[in-house]
């Protein structure tokens, strides 16, 4: 089934691209909550024609998330978490700390975008941030052991 998509749906595709997805999920899942549409040949004539119009604005926002980009290269985390005696995380590093440390910096990045596997160890590591379909940054990270307070 050829869809086009309505929105940026992770792991599939971004707005206004045509994608092939199996019948049931289209039918199912994308269809119903306003994600995606049929993409029969009127469909394809608008968002043709809807693309050409907005070309300027998206080469806007593709450059603005480049510059974002340049600023993010620069950047590089540490993360204080519990540490178990033997170097064990308790629970797991993931997308929501990389994007609070992210904002204490002053960079808004929604946790939705940042690709991280969980981290469970002490160590180094890196989070990939797509800001924009062209444009993903690496961003690296250190999870550290969290000072024990003076109680």
């Amino acid at each position: 089934m050829e869809l086009i998509l309505k929105e940026d749906v992770i792991n599939l595709g971004y707005k206004d691209d045509i994608v092939k997805v199996k019948d049931g999920y289209g039918r199912n899942y994308l269809i119903p909550t306003g994600k995606a549409v049929i993409a029969t040949e009127s469909a394809k004539k608008v968002l043709a024609e809807n693309l050409k119009q907005r070309a300027h604005k998206l080469a806007k926002i593709k450059a603005d998330a480049e510059e974002l980009a340049k600023k993010l290269e620069a950047v590089s985390l540490t993360i204080a978490t519990k540490v178990s005696a033997t170097g064990a995380i308790y629970g797991s590093v993931g997308a929501i700390q990389i994007a609070e440390e992210l904002a204490k910096l002053g960079f808004e990045i929604d946790r939705k975008i940042i690709a991280v596997a969980a981290v469970k160890e002490v160590g180094s590591y890196t989070a990939t941030v797509k800001l924009h379909k062209e444009v993903a940054v690496s961003v690296p990270f250190t999870v550290v052991a969290e000072a024990e307070s003076a109680e």
